[in-house]
């Protein structure tokens, strides 16, 4: 998604109230400085959903700000990454993160099981 706006509406659909999401990812990579609907607003709306607050929420800001830190969690974030400034280091950092949410990390229901 561009902005806050477009992910809800990719979570919630266009009126903002789907109980089925239009996409139900895997895990959610979050920018907290999005135009139009900022990320601590994007994130409490999908920890408030029933539908969606089981995803993983990473937050992934170049803020490292301690409210931003301390406000992430407090509203859900499953973690909270700054951005690498240099781009290939922000790459390798996506891919870290990748490989932990989708390889290593052992889901909730599949724990339950």
């Amino acid at each position: 998604a561009r902005d806050g706006a477009q992910a809800l509406q990719l979570l919630f659909g266009p009126e903002g109230n789907s109980s089925q999401p239009v996409i139900l990812p895997t895990a959610i990579l979050l920018d907290l400085k999005l135009p139009k609907v900022g990320g601590l607003e994007v994130l409490a709306a999908i920890r408030g959903s029933s539908v969606t607050r089981h995803i993983p929420v990473i937050v992934l800001s170049s803020s490292d700000e301690e409210r931003d830190v301390a406000e992430s969690f407090r509203l859900g974030a499953n973690s909270y990454i700054r951005k690498p400034i240099q781009f290939s280091a922000f790459l390798d950092t996506l891919r870290q993160i990748e490989r932990y949410w989708m390889v290593l990390n052992i889901p909730y229901s599949a724990a339950g099981s």
